[in-house]
């Protein structure tokens, strides 16, 4: 058994430290604030995410970035996408050449477009990355209740690392070389969830969202292949798999988002009623500005982005999108390959 650093105290970080425990590894989950990490240590409980989970008691807790880098190899990166950036370069000093380092956030940072596998490596050079992705809900996973995610490096050796450490009897790990479609999958699904949410609210049926997730996966898959992902990545547990999940349960904190935004709240009140970060309201701004560089249709994601932070209103939108010019449903080129172009 072995020992795993958990960076960031939410909901993801907390399952993650149960379910790894449980498995019988030791593990130090770094929080930051300091009355946190002392209420864990003191209930075996997280005062504020999963409150009702206990945690083992191989499961402990600090505020001290050195200390929890230090205590191991085997890092999980379990923070907000807009705060690595500012945050990875202290560990840096601690981390030797034998370092894993795997990513559990969703998203692009909103500033330059990264994906999360390029703020590590511009943050920690020469970094061993792996990310973990699908569809999971942390409250189901630290209860035990059966999972399936996907593990993606560009080193092989180090996603059957994660796969070893993490497989359980309930959380089953597949193993995938394609990193970007991981991440694009996990990223842009947010934003797909913010439009279910508002399709729900508007009373639209099930059709509605049926077709609007189809159409999401077409969208993601269309970013997905200017980025350089392939597309069974994105027909499998990071892509389709992690779409479903999030466009229809209210489970989701960006279905909930939508909700409140299809109730007529604008994103500051949405943001107050949901109560946690709802990742798709800053990744649709990345991915907005992706569309635009690399010239890729994404009108689901720009009809979010324009409802959020161009005053548009939920039913113009809805509207917008059933009004489209009528055409394929895929292109050859996805479809066939570049002979088709």
């Amino acid at each position: 058994m072995a020992e795993i650093t958990i960076f960031g105290g939410g909901s993801w970080g907390t399952a993650l430290a149960v379910s790894a425990a449980k498995s019988g590894h030791s593990v130090l989950l770094w929080c930051r604030r300091a009355e946190q990490a002392r209420a864990i240590n003191a209930a075996s409980r997280n005062p504020d995410y999963l409150q009702s989970v206990a945690l083992p008691e191989t499961v402990t807790s600090t505020a001290d970035p050195e200390e929890a880098a230090l205590f191991s190899s085997h890092w999980i990166l379990a923070l907000p996408t807009q705060s690595l950036r500012a945050f990875l370069p202290a560990l840096d000093p601690f981390r030797i050449p034998e370092t894993e380092i795997c990513n559990v956030a969703k998203g692009m940072e909103i500033s330059t477009g990264a994906r999360i596998s390029a703020i590590v490596s511009d943050t920690l050079p020469e970094a061993r990355y792996s990310v973990l992705s699908g569809p999971s809900f942390a409250g189901e996973v630290a209860q035990g209740l059966p999972t399936a995610l996907t593990a993606a490096s560009g080193n092989e050796a180090s996603s059957l690392l994660w796969q070893s450490m993490l497989n359980t009897q309930r959380l089953r790990i597949y193993t995938s070389s394609d990193v970007v479609g991981t991440e694009t999958g996990g990223a842009v699904k947010n934003i797909m969830a913010i439009a279910s949410g508002m399709t729900s609210a508007l009373g639209l049926g099930e059709n509605a969202r049926a077709a609007l997730v189809s159409r999401g996966l077409a969208e993601i898959m269309r970013l997905g292949e200017a980025l350089g992902a392939h597309p069974l990545t994105l027909a499998g547990l990071a892509g389709m798999g992690d779409l479903v999940l999030t466009c229809y349960s209210a489970q989701s904190r960006n279905f909930r988002l939508g909700l409140a935004l299809g109730r007529g709240l604008s994103l500051e009140e949405a943001q107050r009623e949901v109560g946690q970060v709802a990742e798709g309201a800053f990744t649709v701004r990345a991915v907005a500005e992706s569309a635009h560089r690399l010239s890729v249709e994404l009108p689901v994601s720009q009809g979010v982005y324009r409802l959020l932070y161009e005053g548009s209103s939920p039913q113009d939108e809805m509207e917008r999108l059933i009004a489209r010019d009528p055409k394929a449903e895929y292109p050859p080129s996805l479809l066939w390959g570049s002979e088709h172009r």
